[in-house]
């Protein structure tokens, strides 16, 4: 198992130096329990293999990941830029520390009103369909704002089809043999396109379709260059690299996968004469995927047609599984180095059939009262969540060196009543 567990003195499993089972004491559950210093070293890791190749390079966190603020502001520290893909992400962002300058506001079928708050709040706007240029036209100077386009390069990869953003069946992006004119079309109405960006999609463990988007996306800012005459201060490869979720998969090997990249793109850069632009990627799960862990209790344990051991956490809390199959590696946090004795369904309280964190799981015995630590849930953990079955949303703590803090406070059943209104007509 390739996973860093670690274990303290009274054989508990450990997060960032805290005792997993004493934070569920402290804190209750489900709990996410969110580990700072692996954040850090995640970001510099990839930071670093990067820069080595080529120094101008520039990190955009996919803050739909995870957009807690305590993790942003970990990576505003760290010096990362912001991916956001909706005015809230914008909002938070700016919220969190980010200069307008360092985010990049991707949007998809945006209305008028988003483009205005992405105008007025100073970020650079990546454009995805010729209607929102033209659109983004009429409501500003263009000479005012900085604009580039989101292409799709007909490659398409991740570890699901839902996350797959490339491709003829993608609805993101203008397609690459219409980019030249796109981008001719933008300076016609007065706009000077700074950038060209593509995202082929989640999960990426394998550098091979990354390479074939790099190629293909290279050659079509190429052939924007030599037909529109853009010059291009940043070239942005989006993000989708994946980290290991199951035992027997390999880590991505960053030091060979940026190699390989830089170097591609670099040949391209002479190959095309595109100067020196700045290098983007935009990582999100590779930053935080492994840095946050759903602590769970186990409050039923039922023998039925199968064996269930049920928690107290569900799809509302973790969706992943449920929507698209994933899997996440599990252990008993009070007995985390128990051999598995047992294949057993681990199953969550929402009211639905498909609310499964696992099927056929091998465990050790599982009793009632254990603590389940679901692994890698920092991505797309909390901020897929939702108050299905009018659940309360759970906490959210930050652990540094043993010491944790409340960084996302439980919710309450009046949290999930919140802005609804009953008219009056109704009360008599």
């Amino acid at each position: 198992m390739q996973f860093d567990l670690k274990t303290n003195e009274k054989g508990n499993l450990s997060i960032g130096g805290a005792d997993a089972v004493e934070l569920t004491e402290k804190y209750d559950t489900p709990l996410y329990v969110i580990d700072e210093m692996k954040i850090r070293d995640n970001y510099n890791r990839l930071y670093n293999a990067f820069s080595s190749q080529y120094e101008d390079f520039k990190i955009f966190y996919a803050c739909k990941a995870n957009t807690n603020l305590a993790v942003m502001r970990i990576l505003e520290q760290e010096g990362s830029c912001i991916d956001a893909v909706s005015p809230g992400e914008v909002y938070t962002s700016l919220l969190a520390g980010f200069e307008p300058e360092r985010i990049l506001y991707t949007g998809n079928n945006v209305t008028d009103e988003e483009l205005k708050f992405a105008v007025s709040s100073g970020v650079t706007i990546n454009l995805d369909s010729i209607s929102a240029l033209k659109r983004l036209s009429k409501l500003t100077d263009p000479e005012k704002v900085r604009i580039s386009f989101r292409v799709n390069p007909m490659v398409g990869a991740g570890h699901h089809e839902h996350c797959i953003t490339g491709g003829e069946l993608s609805k993101f992006g203008v397609m690459e043999k219409e980019a030249a004119d796109v981008y001719s079309l933008a300076q016609d109405l007065g706009f000077t396109p700074v950038g060209i960006h593509t995202h082929i999609g989640s999960g990426i463990l394998d550098p091979e379709p990354f390479m074939l988007a790099v190629e293909t996306l290279m050659d079509i800012t190429g052939k924007v260059h030599e037909e529109a005459g853009v010059k291009f201060e940043f070239i942005d490869f989006g993000g989708g690299l994946g980290i290991p979720y199951e035992p027997h998969e390999n880590k991505l090997d960053i030091d060979h996968f940026s190699k390989e990249i830089v170097g591609l793109f670099k040949n391209k850069l002479n190959e095309y004469n595109l100067g020196k632009p700045t290098m983007y990627l935009e990582p999100g799960r590779y930053i935080v995927g492994n840095a946050s862990t759903l602590l769970t209790k186990v409050n039923t344990i039922k023998q039925s047609y199968r064996k269930f051991a049920g928690v107290d956490a569900g799809f509302n809390t973790l969706l992943r599984p449920s929507m698209y199959g994933s899997y996440h590696h599990i252990v008993v946090a009070n007995k985390p180095e128990a051999e598995a004795t047992q294949n057993i369904d681990i199953a969550g309280n929402v009211c639905e059939s498909g609310d499964l964190f696992a099927r056929d799981r091998p465990l050790p015995e599982v009793e009632e009262g254990d603590i389940l630590a679901i692994l890698n849930a920092g991505a797309y953990g909390f901020s897929m969540s939702s108050q299905y079955n009018s659940r309360p949303k759970t906490a959210e703590v930050l652990v540094t060196d043993g010491e944790s803090e409340v960084i996302r406070e439980r919710e309450t059943f009046a949290d999930v009543l919140t802005k609804q209104n009953v008219p009056v007509r109704l009360l008599k």
